[in-house]
């Protein structure tokens, strides 16, 4: 358990706060592009707590910026798109991207003062289907050279959804190896082949098991992390009866990514961002290896368990996600469907909006979690000294020079598991088609 003045710290991203400031100094999935497409690329965005429109002007350039017009506060998002920027329709005060107020179309005739007028402005870049934002000070960091933003356009379908919780209490289910032996317990193992974009439908690496019954016969993974330049390895290995060794690594990208094996051909990199202190929504990169993704595909499989334009999941806590008792006694541990995208929704929105850690008890499996809440203390901590010494990816190697990160999904022998795993990475990168894996 920690206190309730450190859980604060740690879950409230809003401007001023010590966990925001850090967050504003890293990239941030803003929107997905395919909000833009259509006749009028005009969006409301919330991150951080701020209330913000994103937009394409003219030249097909992206502008993010108050959503609250600076005359008089009247809503941009309603806002005209025309002469390369937005325009808000009470008054006619005219933006550009950058924020800069360029007419004033009510004003006397030759007046100057739209030159001293600016609103709030944020950087922002279009990386395979997700748009990031800069919300920090000073000039952006460069991007890492992570395979999801290396790999083409055609190999990355991006998505996202709308949780209703604390970004914290979300992105730590996904540096929790020990929950999919429990939480995404199938109790009969089906074909995957129609489960196209879904994890833990697959047969586990290089053997005949199917992931579901690994995962259910060997629910006791021995769990290490290691610190890396981007933030955290994470090492699950669950020994066999065979003399061999289930090894799952997922690594916890700083401040709150993660990527995880999906299959032998595909990770997924996703992102916990926060709306606001109470809600966040998951983006994932989807990054296969091999052939180009099927995105429609992969779209209409998401959008028939999610509503627009919110990404809101149509499974929720209004309709108990779908909870249904007969089938937890016979075919799942949640009885909540086959989407474990509803099962993590269901584990991290029951504790409330932001769970109260001063009564919670962390186990040895939660190592990962407990190193990550040090970690986001360390850098905390830098930054109120007034330097970046304490913040992975900011503090040493540049950002261009990080690759991977490898997140794999294998089995070999007990004692050579690391062996195994870096060839089994070595193996899927040399088999790359259609763009260049390898490093």
């Amino acid at each position: 358990m920690i206190s309730k003045e450190l859980n604060e710290t740690l879950t409230r991203t809003g401007p001023g706060t010590e966990a925001g400031e850090v967050m504003r100094r890293y990239w941030q999935p803003a929107a997905l592009s395919d909000e833009l497409a259509g006749n009028r690329p005009v969006v409301p965005v919330k991150l951080l707590g701020e209330n913000l429109v994103l937009f394409r002007d003219d030249d097909g350039e992206l502008g993010l910026i108050d959503r609250a017009c600076p005359h008089r506060g009247a809503d941009l998002c309603f806002g005209r798109l025309e002469d390369n920027g937005l325009r808000c329709p009470f008054h006619g005060w005219h933006f550009n991207r950058d924020g800069q107020c360029v007419e004033q179309p009510g004003e006397p005739e030759g007046s100057k003062m739209h030159e001293q007028i600016k609103t709030t402005s944020y950087p922002v870049v279009e990386k395979n289907g997700i748009i990031f934002a800069y919300m920090g000070p000073g000039e952006p960091p460069e991007f890492p050279n992570f395979d999801c933003f290396r790999a083409p356009d055609t190999h990355v379908f991006a998505f996202k959804g709308l949780w209703e919780c604390n970004w914290l209490q979300a992105m730590e289910v996904g540096i929790d190896p020990a929950h999919a032996s429990f939480l995404h317990r199938f109790l009969e193992d089906e074909d995957p082949a129609d489960s196209y974009g879904k994890q833990f439908r697959d047969k586990a690496a290089d053997t005949d098991i199917p992931m579901t019954k690994l995962l259910r016969d060997y629910p006791r993974p021995d769990i290490t992390v290691e610190e890396t330049e981007y933030g955290m390895r994470i090492i699950a290995l669950r020994h066999l009866d065979n003399g061999k060794t289930h090894v799952r690594i997922t690594n916890q990208i700083f401040p709150e990514a993660i990527s995880i094996p999906m299959s032998r051909e595909m990770i997924i990199t996703q992102w916990h961002v926060p709306v606001d202190d109470e809600n966040c929504y998951w983006y994932s990169m989807f990054t296969s290896f091999t052939d180009p993704v099927n995105k429609e595909l992969m779209r209409e499989q998401r959008l028939k368990e999610h509503r627009l334009p919110d990404y809101a999941p149509l499974k929720n806590k209004r309709n108990s996600y779908g909870f249904d008792p007969e089938e937890q006694m016979r075919e799942t541990y949640t009885g909540m469907g086959l989407d474990i995208n509803v099962h993590d929704q269901w584990a991290v929105e029951s504790p409330g909006p932001i769970f109260d850690r001063t009564k919670e008890h962390l186990g040895k499996t939660d190592v990962a979690i407990i190193r990550y809440r040090r970690m986001m203390r360390a850098a905390i901590a830098s930054l109120k000294e007034g330097n970046t010494d304490g913040l992975p990816m900011l503090n040493g190697t540049p950002p261009g020079d990080i690759y991977g990160p490898i997140s794999n999904d294998t089995i070999g022998d007990r004692e050579k598991w690391r062996e195994v795993s870096a060839a089994s990475d070595a193996e899927r990168r040399a088999a790359c088609t259609g763009w260049n894996a390898k490093v």
